[in-house]
């Protein structure tokens, strides 16, 4: 079927081939149900790990520590380094692949949430920061809350594409997000946690107060 047949929601659905590979291209393609599968279990093992070392009431503070860290790893992420757009060259093929070909089919359900191959080396480098900075008791913790702010966007994010809200607050978010992909993509970088859009001055037009 030629593009110029399809439907506007087909288009914004029926991403193409990302690779010629076959394998790589399956590889590009992930069903949301694989973050929660990878990241639950570690979730509750590290934060186990945590509360074994620092007792469960520093580890569930040291839980929305991470978290915090997530929200703002997502919006700077986001705003930098997803939204780095060359031109041309191998700098816009790669901007492509990370992040263009979701704004161009962002109603694809298949390209909505991060391959694990991406997803698993970057959060393993954020908790080796994390043991880094605040030594391996507290990092281990505050990487238990990393990741929970991780699985919450990434499920957040699948959410507010493929479902409406019954809720005010997720009315608004999906608003703020549709906002940020067929409105302005230079604001509303916040997709989990938008309030940081107001912090930085990247808040939409509607969404400013």
């Amino acid at each position: 079927m030629e593009s110029s047949s399809l439907s506007r929601s087909d288009l914004l659905s029926a991403s193409p081939r990302m690779f010629e590979n076959p394998v790589l291209d399956a590889l590009s393609r992930v069903h949301p149900i694989v973050p929660p599968l990878i990241f639950l279990p570690a979730i509750v093992i590290t934060f186990l790990m945590g509360a074994d070392r620092i007792g469960t009431g520093n580890a569930l503070l040291a839980i929305v520590i991470g978290y915090v860290a997530w929200t703002l790893a997502e919006y700077w992420i986001h705003r930098i380094i997803f939204h780095f757009e060359p031109s041309s060259g191998i700098g816009a093929r790669l901007h492509w692949i990370i992040h263009g070909v979701h704004h161009d089919h962002p109603n694809d359900p298949m390209r909505l949430v991060m391959p694990p191959s991406v997803s698993v080396p970057l959060t393993l480098l954020f908790g080796w920061l994390f043991t880094i900075a605040a030594g391996f008791d507290w990092g281990v913790a505050i990487f238990s809350g990393f990741l929970v702010g991780y699985l919450a966007y990434d499920m957040l994010h699948y959410h507010t594409h493929h479902h409406r809200s019954t809720t005010r607050l997720g009315r608004k978010m999906r608003e703020l997000h549709m906002r940020h992909h067929f409105q302005d993509d230079h604001t509303g970088f916040g997709v989990s946690a938008p309030y940081w859009d107001h912090v930085f001055g990247t808040a939409s037009r509607a969404g400013r107060k």
